[in-house]
């Protein structure tokens, strides 16, 4: 079995990240929509997060991916809490496009504007205690292309001033992601990706622009993690209980839907396989799928974080198995 020993590349930025970054949505905690909508997963104890985040680090983590809309800047100010004097060790990808209440910590909108990007980037900057971003990301997945492109050429800027290093957009639509593409230090896309969710055409964007493909919902937002049941509801302020249109799998008030949950199973035996946990085989068909990806599950405890980064050493899934899962899912 091979071990995940060499880090994998931003792109054409030459940045060097660990094979798995960690997702830091999830430890905002509870944040909400001007209509009461939960964006979040709950209650969180900052304490353990930052735990969390620095085992992550003993185990060689040197990617943390987060947003200054998550939990309206707390996710932030906690990561910047972690990291501490580690901050130069690490690569922190953050994003922007969101506008948010951190009083309230409600969601109010979004700002397109180019004016926007240097405002968020120097709240984030403060809350992260930093003086640069390695990775900043459009966070307006269905954002304009002409409007994106006004942005793309505002983060070069940022580039040349030192205050960021590269840059992505996190959206799901190829044509949009190839506009970004054509800046020069544009670095990546984020993207989901999972088992039960392919995303082809993105990853052959990545492989023709030199980008990296940055993976959101690696565990299929909690279903490859092994721990849910058909009709449990979950907890009220977590988004996976009133689940918006973008996210499948979860049924409103009633847990995990039982036909993703059955794909899962037809899954486990080849996930589980080599000592792996459910979660670690998600990882490892992830990077068996493209030597680009880069896979950021989401973490609120010392433990989750141990077994997401227990699974660098099991490394990718065999040809073989890959070949099975296609099989299994009929592709």
């Amino acid at each position: 079995m091979e071990t995940m020993a060499h880090n994998r590349t931003l792109g054409r930025s030459g940045i060097e990240v660990s094979p798995l970054g960690f997702g830091c949505w999830a430890i905002g905690g509870e944040w909400q929509s001007t209509d009461g909508q939960p964006l979040g997963w709950g209650e969180v104890d900052d304490d353990e997060s930052v735990r969390a985040i620095r085992r992550a680090l003993d185990l060689g983590v040197t990617f943390f991916d987060t947003a200054d809309a998550y939990g309206t800047g707390h996710s932030e100010r906690v990561l910047g809490r972690a990291l501490g004097k580690h901050r130069g060790d690490v690569v922190v990808a953050t994003k922007w496009g969101n506008v948010f209440d951190e009083r309230t910590r409600i969601r109010e909108g979004q700002d397109d504007s180019p004016e926007h990007v240097r405002r968020a980037l120097t709240a984030s900057l403060r809350r992260l205690n930093t003086d640069h971003v390695d990775l900043y990301q459009l966070h307006i997945s269905d954002a304009d292309p002409e409007r994106a492109a006004q942005l793309r050429d505002a983060c070069e800027g940022l580039v040349r001033e030192g205050l960021i290093r590269a840059y992505a957009w996190s959206t799901d639509d190829p044509d949009r992601a190839a506009v970004f593409a054509e800046g020069p230090h544009c670095a990546a896309v984020q993207h989901r990706l999972n088992i039960l969710q392919d995303a082809p055409e993105l990853l052959a964007l990545c492989a023709e622009s030199d980008l990296a493909s940055i993976n959101r919902s690696p565990l299929a937002m909690g279903l490859l993690a092994g721990k849910h049941t058909a009709g449990r509801p979950l907890d009220h302020g977590d988004i996976r209980n009133a689940p918006p249109a973008w996210l499948p799998g979860f049924i409103a008030n009633a847990g995990a839907d039982p036909v993703w949950l059955r794909r899962v199973d037809a899954l486990r035996s080849i996930l589980t396989s080599d000592g792996r946990t459910l979660a670690q085989g998600a990882l490892a068909w992830i990077w068996a799928r493209s030597p680009r990806t880069i896979p950021i599950p989401g973490f609120r405890t010392v433990a989750q974080a141990e077994e997401n980064a227990g699974a660098l050493a099991k490394g990718p899934l065999t040809a073989g198995q890959m070949a099975d899962v296609d099989r299994i899912l009929g592709r």
